[in-house]
């Protein structure tokens, strides 16, 4: 059975990342040593809930379960499905010793980490990420929240959880789409950090889309252990935690100026980010001339959106999606941080890009369409 364990090391709040096939039929088993009585609460959504909600009550054996399956999509994450959530696991009588379990992908793993985080002022849950993102970066580090009119994951805790289950099996369920969407948060990881990763990528990414378990369980397992490195070194985002927001200032703007609809899926503002935030760097002298041209080369042998021209619909200007992008969270004191790159897998963090740059690099984008 192809079973990896990544630790992310947090002090007396460590926990286990299990990845591999088949952890959802164990699923009893392996919760069951975090549990003081045999119960959970399980949050998910209505389109995992009817692939995998039975499973996962045969693989929880002894353990009951009792289950709310929420609307899917980004709009749940939201004030209404969230209040909704927290009452009802209070009237499922969920006591600070008992276990929530997040069910999906990064819509129910945030918003179920969340609910989590306030309930009762804290009680532990376990993360069962059904989709290639989730698995790779969401239901990992201990980020849960919910979306504000203001802009999205303004609302949330830093609430970590006591146990991730990454089954590669349940990718296989994932439209296609969807999967190459988790795998822009992939290609991230090579892109941020470990050069002979994206080497990695470039020549089995092909192989791991069309189904190929073992590059499956390799490009998961690596992904978790370089989060789980930076999450140790920087649980909060003071420093080298904002590294895994490469691409995602430009994705956090395409996504406002498209409605978070499913003109533009997360992963895929985060594939076009990462290809500008390399043009980016180029322009500004940090990296080789061919560094942006083989992120995008890659992303289009994938069959991934690459570019600007790539999303449907029409896109504001220049300026009004760098006035986006100044309403991002991560911006300290009005000043706009990017992550930008010297050369694939080497990238830092930048405050003070020129306006100029940044206009040019996106006005030729957008004239790209």
């Amino acid at each position: 059975m192809m079973r990896e364990t990544v630790r992310v090391e947090l002090g007396a709040r460590a926990y286990e990342v299990r990845i591999g096939a088949g952890l959802l039929a164990e699923a009893g088993a392996q919760i069951a040593p975090l549990l003081r009585r045999p119960r959970v609460a399980v949050l998910t959504d209505e389109t995992v809930g009817a692939l995998h909600l039975e499973a996962l009550r045969a693989g929880l054996g002894d353990v009951a379960m009792t289950a709310l399956a929420l609307p899917a999509g980004e709009a749940t994450k939201g004030w209404p499905q969230f209040s909704r959530a927290v009452d009802w696991l209070l009237a499922e009588k969920v006591e600070r010793k008992d276990i929530v379990v997040a069910l999906g992908g990064g819509v129910i793993g945030d918003l179920a980490g969340f609910a989590a985080a306030v309930l009762r002022r804290g009680v532990r849950f376990v993360q069962i990420p059904t989709t290639l993102l989730a698995q790779v970066d969401s239901s990992v580090g201990g980020k849960t929240g919910i979306n504000s009119a203001h802009g999205k994951n303004l609302i949330g805790a830093f609430h970590q959880p006591s146990l991730v289950l990454a089954d590669i099996d349940l990718l296989e369920t994932l439209p296609a789409r969807d999967f190459l969407s988790g795998y822009g948060e992939v290609v991230k990881y090579g892109l941020l950090g470990d050069a002979a990763f994206f080497d990695w990528l470039e020549a089995n990414g092909p192989a791991l889309a069309a189904g190929d378990r073992a590059a499956r369980l390799r490009a998961v397992t690596r992904s978790v252990q370089m989060k789980a490195e930076i999450v140790a070194r920087d649980e909060t985002e003071e420093g080298d935690r904002a590294l895994l927001n490469l691409g995602h200032t430009f994705c956090h703007a395409l996504e406002s100026a498209t409605g978070y609809s499913d003109r533009l899926l997360h992963g895929e503002g985060v594939a076009i980010g990462c290809a500008l935030a390399f043009e980016l760097s180029q322009r500004m002298g940090l990296c080789s001339q061919e560094a942006p041209s083989r992120v995008r080369a890659h992303l289009r042998a994938m069959g991934m959106k690459t570019d600007l021209a790539d999303i449907p619909g029409d896109l504001p200007g220049a300026d009004a999606l760098i006035a986006l992008m100044a309403q991002d969270k991560k911006v300290v004191d009005g000043q706009m941080r990017f992550i930008l790159a010297r050369e694939i897998g080497a990238a830092f963090v930048c405050s003070d890009v020129p306006a100029d740059l940044l206009r040019g690099v996106l006005a030729e984008a957008l004239s790209r369409r």
